[in-house]
C-alpha cells in the first residue's frame, strides 16, 4: 500500500457533522485523534444509554450547536502530554481526506484554547500517510484542485 504524504496542519470534511474544511493538526506523538466538543453527556433514552455530543463551539465558523446521539461509544482513559490520565469517551466517525473516507476514533475532549479543534493521531496517521512536518493543507489544496477540474 502506498502512503500518502501529509503535512503538519490541513483542512478536512466531516459529512456525517455537516462540517467542511475544518483545521486539523496532524500529531504523530498523539496516539489517537480527538475532537473539540461543546458538551458531552450519557443521557437516557428510549434506546438505552447514549452519548449526547454538541461538537465544537461558537468560537469556530462549523459549530451549529446541533445535538448528535452515539449509541456506540467507549471510554478509555487517555495520558495528555502533560502526563495527566483522563477517562474520554471515544466515537467512530468518517473523515474526508484526499477525497477518501477514513473510519476514525476520536476521543471528545474540550480542546477550548487551542488553534486546532482537531487533532489526528497515529492510529489514524501510521497506516496511511507519510508526515513532512514541512507542508501544510495538502489534502485541502488537492481538492481545490480537483474542484478547478
Amino acid at each position: 500500500m502506498t502512503k500518502i504524504i501529509i503535512g503538519r496542519k490541513d483542512k478536512i470534511d466531516i459529512p456525517y457533522l455537516l462540517i467542511e474544511n475544518i483545521s486539523v493538526k496532524i500529531d504523530s506523538g498523539a496516539y489517537s485523534s480527538s475532537i473539540h466538543c461543546n458538551s458531552i453527556n450519557l443521557i437516557e433514552t428510549e434506546k438505552g444509554q447514549q452519548l449526547e455530543v454538541v461538537f465544537l463551539d461558537d468560537t469556530n465558523l462549523n459549530f451549529s450547536g446541533k445535538k448528535y446521539l452515539f449509541s456506540s461509544y467507549k471510554k478509555k482513559k487517555v495520558k495528555s502530554s502533560t502526563g495527566d490520565e483522563q477517562e474520554r469517551y471515544f466515537v467512530q466517525i468518517p473523515i474526508i481526506l484526499f477525497g477518501k473516507e477514513f473510519l476514525t476514533d476520536f476521543s471528545l475532549t474540550r480542546r477550548n484554547g487551542l488553534r486546532n479543534p482537531l487533532l489526528l493521531g497515529r492510529k489514524l496517521t501510521s497506516n496511511h500517510f507519510i508526515i513532512d512536518t514541512s507542508l501544510t493543507n495538502v489534502s485541502f489544496k488537492h481538492k481545490k484542485k480537483i474542484q478547478k477540474n
